[in-house]
C-alpha cells in the first residue's frame, strides 16, 4: 500500500490517485491530512502538497486537483525525456518534475471538452482541437506512461516496494450499424436498391442483391459465423454493438421489426456480449436513448449494461449522465472517428468523472484505439499498411500491459467491394496479438 500526505482530499485527488495506483500499477493507496500519522508510517509512501516535509518522496501539487468547476488553464508541454512529454511542471525540489496526478486528471477528466472548442459536421469535439493531437502525443497512452515512470521512481526511494504487475488484455468490439447489405430491407428500399443500381450501371450489385434477395446467395455482410469462428479460434473478449433505432439519414440498420434481424441479435448474444449502439439522434436525448435501451432489452431478455454511440456522437457531459440515469454500466465511444490514438490519452478503461457535480460516476469508460473507417477511408491505407498501423499502436500497449481495444464494423470480414482484400486483415489482427 501507498500512503499520500496532503493538505487536502478532494474528489479530484482521490480520483485520479486510484486510477493510476490501483488501475494501472495494481497497488492499493490510502490518503492522510495527519503530519504524524504520514511520519510515523513505515512502508511507501509520498507528500503531494505544496512543501515537502523533510527528505520524503515529495510531489509538488498543482491546483487543479483542488479546484471546482472549469478554468480556462494554460498548458504547456515540455519534454519529460525524449518521446514523453508532459507539462504541469513541479518544480527543483520535487521528486518527479511534473505533476503527473493533476495532468493525467485534465486528459482522462476531458477537461479539455468542456472548454470552448471547434464542433465537427456531426456536432462531436474534434480531433484536432485535443492538446493530444496538437502536440504529437495522440498515438502513446501518456497517462499510462507516466505512471510507469513514478513506479520507477519510486522503487529507487523504496527498494522493498512490491507491486502486483497487470497484464495486457485485448477486447474485441464491433459496430453492427448495416447488419445486412441487401437482405431483409423491405420492399421499398430493396426496389430503390434495385433502381439504383441500374442507372448507376452498378449490374454486378444489381445481380448481387436479386441473387440474395432470391437466397441464393449470402448477405455479402452477413460475417457472423467468422466472428464467432474467430472469437472461439482466440479466445478474444469480444462485445458487438447493434443499431436497432428508427430508420433516419444517419442510421439505416435493418428494421427491428424484422424477424431476421432479431434472431441475429438473439443467436450472436449465445456467443459474444451484446451491446447497443445508440442511434445518431440520442446524444442529448434521454428519452429517446431510454426508448432504444427498453427495445435492446425486450430482444435479449436482459438489462442492457454496455453501450456506445453511433457514429461517435458522445457529447460530454449531457450523453454520459443520461446513460447514468438509466443505469448503463460501460461506454465504448470514446475515440474518433478520424483518428487512430488515445482520445483520453490512457488504455486503461477509467470511471467518468463529472465536472459539472464533481464526482466519480459509476459509468465505466472503455477507450479504443483503432478503427476500420480511419484506416481505410480516412488514412486510404491498405490492409498491410492498417496492419502496421495497429501493430504499433498494439505495442504501445503492451509496454504498459494495458488493454488494447478495436472498433471494427461486420462489414470489414465480407471481402465485398470497397472491402475486396480486406477478410483476412481482422484474423492477421488477432494473431498478431495473441502471439507477437
Amino acid at each position: 500500500m501507498v500512503l499520500v500526505y496532503t493538505h487536502k482530499i478532494s474528489p479530484r485527488l482521490t480520483y485520479v490517485f486510484k486510477h493510476i495506483f490501483l488501475r494501472i500499477l495494481n497497488t492499493p493507496v490510502s490518503f492522510t491530512t495527519k503530519i504524524e500519522e504520514f511520519v510515523a508510517f513505515n512502508g511507501v509512501k509520498m507528500n503531494y502538497s505544496k512543501n515537502p516535509l523533510g527528505k520524503e518522496f515529495f510531489i509538488r501539487s498543482y491546483d487543479l486537483l483542488f479546484e471546482q468547476g472549469i478554468n480556462d488553464i494554460e498548458i504547456s508541454l515540455s519534454n519529460w525525456e525524449e518521446g514523453v512529454p508532459c507539462f504541469f511542471t513541479a518544480g527543483k525540489k520535487s521528486s518527479i518534475p511534473y505533476d503527473i496526478f493533476a495532468a493525467s486528471f485534465y486528459l482522462i477528466s476531458r477537461y479539455e471538452e468542456y472548454l470552448p472548442h471547434v464542433q465537427d459536421e456531426h456536432e462531436r469535439f474534434a480531433m484536432e482541437e485535443s492538446i493530444a493531437f496538437r502536440n504529437g502525443f495522440l498515438k502513446k497512452p501518456l497517462v499510462d506512461i507516466w505512471a510507469y515512470k513514478l513506479l520507477d521512481a519510486l522503487t529507487e526511494k523504496f527498494p522493498d516496494f512490491k507491486f502486483e504487475k497487470r497484464t495486457f488484455s485485448y477486447i474485441s468490439t464491433f459496430d453492427v450499424s448495416q447488419a445486412y447489405l441487401y437482405r431483409s430491407k423491405g420492399v421499398i428500399r430493396s426496389f430503390g436498391g434495385f433502381v439504383s443500381d441500374f442507372f448507376t450501371l452498378e449490374l454486378s450489385a444489381f445481380i448481387d442483391r436479386m441473387l440474395v434477395l432470391l437466397k441464393i446467395k449470402k448477405d455479402p455482410y452477413d460475417t457472423y459465423d467468422e466472428i464467432v469462428r474467430l472469437k472461439k479460434a482466440y479466445d478474444t473478449p469480444t462485445v458487438m454493438f447493434f443499431l436497432i433505432s428508427s430508420y433516419t439519414t444517419f442510421d439505416n440498420n435493418v428494421s427491428i421489426t424484422k424477424d431476421k434481424y432479431r434472431l441475429l441479435i438473439k443467436s450472436m448474444s449465445d456467443y459474444v456480449k451484446i451491446g447497443i449502439n445508440l442511434s445518431y439522434f440520442t446524444m442529448k436525448k434521454e428519452d429517446l436513448t431510454k426508448k432504444e435501451l427498453k427495445k435492446m432489452e425486450s430482444i435479449i431478455n436482459t438489462p442492457v449494461s454496455k453501450s456506445k454511440q453511433h457514429m461517435l456522437r458522445n457529447h460530454l457531459p449531457e450523453t454520459y449522465q443520461n446513460l447514468i440515469d438509466l443505469e448503463v454500466e460501460e461506454e465504448y465511444s470514446m475515440g474518433y472517428s478520424d483518428a487512430l490514438g488515445f482520445r483520453a490519452s490512457t488504455c486503461t478503461p477509467f470511471y467518468f468523472y463529472d465536472l459539472d457535480f464533481e464526482i466519480q460516476t459509476p459509468l465505466k469508460v472503455i477507450p479504443f484505439a483503432v478503427n476500420d473507417y480511419t484506416l481505410k477511408n480516412v488514412m486510404s491505407l491498405s490492409p498491410k499498411q492498417a496492419f502496421i498501423k495497429v501493430k504499433e499502436l498494439v505495442e504501445e500497449v503492451k509496454k504498459v500491459n494495458g488493454t488494447f481495444v478495436s472498433l471494427f464494423h461486420n462489414e470489414l470480414l465480407s471481402d465485398y467491394k470497397k472491402w475486396k482484400g480486406w477478410k483476412g486483415f481482422y484474423g492477421d489482427v488477432l494473431d498478431m496479438i495473441k502471439h507477437d
